[in-house]
This record gives C-alpha cells, sequence and structure tokens, in this order.
C-alpha cells in the first residue's frame, strides 16, 4: 500500500507495525488543526492496511512526544470558535481510542496540555525516562478541551486528575507509572526498541481476539455493570465464529505457537 506524504507528520510501515510520528519539532511538536487532521488520517492509513496490526505513536527529536495545542493557532479563536476547536479535537481523539487495532503511544518527551490528552486517548502509554506530563492549561485561563477532564480523571482516578488539572503542575515518568497514568518507563535511549518489541508481542496475538477486547473494555466505561457484562457475553461469543479461535484453541492443543490469520 502506498503511503501518503504528510506535511506535520511522518507513517512509516515497518509491518506488522506503523509508526505515527508527529513532526514539529521547532513548535516542540505542537498541536494544530493540521497535524491532528494529519494524525487521523494517518491512522485510517494504518487501519486500511491488512499488514497493519498494531500502530505506535510517537513525537519526533528528543524533547517532546507533543508539548501541547498550538497557542499562537489557540489564541485567536472566538468563544464559538474554540467551542467548535474543542469539539473537532474530541472527535479526532475520540478515532484513536476507537480503533479497532491496538495503538500505543511512545511518550518521548513533554506530553503537556494537548499532548497529555493524545496519550490519554492511546490504549497503551510507555514513557521515557525524561517524559513529563501534565494538563497546565489553567496557567493560561483555560482547561483542558481535547476531553483531558473525561480521560484523565478515569484513568488515574478524580482526586489525583483534579490535582493536576487544577495546580497545572508536570509530574515525571515515574510518577506517572505510580498513578496508572503510564504502563512502563524505560531509559530513554531504550524507548524506541521497546516500544518496537511490545508492538512486535501484541502483533502475534488475535487480532480479532483485540479488537473485541478493545471494544469491551472501552464500552464497559459507558455502560451499567449489567450492560457491560452483557456486551461481554456477546462479544465473546463472536470470538468463537472466528478462524483465529479455531486456530488459538488448535495450537493449544497441539502444543504449539499459534499462527493468527486475523480473521
Amino acid at each position: 500500500m502506498e503511503s501518503t506524504v504528510f506535511e506535520n507528520v511522518e507513517y512509516e510501515l515497518r509491518a506488522p507495525t506503523a509508526w505515527i510520528t508527529v513532526c514539529r519539532p521547532e513548535k516542540l511538536n505542537a498541536l494544530n488543526r493540521r497535524t491532528v487532521e494529519e494524525i487521523v488520517a494517518a491512522l485510517e492509513q494504518a487501519l486500511a492496511d491488512d499488514s497493519v496490526r498494531v500502530v505506535v505513536l510517537t513525537g519526533d527529536g528528543e524533547k517532546a512526544f507533543v508539548a501541547g495545542a498550538d497557542i499562537e493557532e489557540m489564541s485567536k479563536l472566538s468563544p464559538q470558535q474554540a467551542q467548535e476547536f474543542s469539539r473537532f479535537l474530541q472527535a479526532s481523539l475520540d478515532r484513536i481510542e476507537r480503533s479497532p487495532k491496538p495503538v500505543v503511544a511512545a511518550v518521548n518527551g513533554f506530553a503537556l496540555g494537548g499532548g497529555c490528552e493524545l496519550a490519554l486517548a492511546c490504549h497503551i502509554r510507555l514513557a521515557a525516562d525524561r517524559a513529563r506530563f501534565g494538563q497546565p492549561e489553567v496557567g493560561l485561563g483555560l482547561i483542558p478541551g481535547a476531553a483531558g477532564t473525561v480521560r484523565l480523571s478515569r484513568v488515574i482516578g478524580r482526586g489525583r486528575a483534579l490535582d493536576l488539572i487544577l495546580t497545572g503542575e508536570m509530574i515525571n515518568s515515574d510518577q506517572a507509572e505510580r498513578m496508572g497514568l503510564v504502563s512502563r518507563v524505560l531509559p530513554s535511549d531504550q524507548l524506541g526498541a521497546a516500544a518496537s518489541a511490545y508492538a512486535a508481542n501484541l502483533a502475534k496475538k488475535s487480532p480479532m481476539a483485540m479488537r473485541r477486547a478493545l471494544e469491551s473494555v472501552l464500552s464497559a466505561e459507558e455502560a451499567s455493570h449489567a450492560e457491560a457484562q452483557r456486551l461481554e457475553a456477546g462479544l465473546f461469543g463472536l470470538c468463537f465464529a472466528t478462524e483465529d479461535m479455531r486456530e488459538g484453541t488448535a495450537a493449544f492443543l497441539e502444543k504449539r505457537k499459534p499462527d493468527f490469520p486475523g480473521r
């Protein structure tokens, strides 16, 4: 599949993994509208490619994953335009969160404001030991506008989320790991290799099962306990209609490693 050339994003196919890198180093990879549009377009390219089973999202350079939204662009918005921009950001990050293929954030530096919200939309977050996280919007007279007030509290709990949002303070990667904001912390010079290895491990699993698991976990956040269990049971049943399930169970019984077809 031919790759699209983007202005602010680099798309690299390392099958079975697609790497999406935000490339605005002169702005510490800050998010403007075009960059967000390109991130989503790159994701759509990965989702349409059957050779891709996992997506890794990271930032260019050593300083920043994404240091926030582009304040210069944002400062010119009217209240109505700001509301529309917030809805655009929310819808874009929802698309990442609802990806049927796992999206892994490799947070290599500052993940502040919109950058922290972007990382939160990914399914898994791996962080370099130099990474820094925060929602500093209150210092600008703002609040998070890309679902940060929603996702952060779901990930780390209301009290800790309010602490970070109301103080606007940054935390380091070790603090983020203790809070559950990131899954693993790696030495900065090992993050790329670790993210590659993590993605390669996921790529060996059943794509159909991972898709159903993502759907079940994410849907449970918006459902009652009983509704979530009904959905889980339905998705569990659907797994039994897949070639992946037949291959996985056969491999187990035959004491060999499975080779999932992704169907």
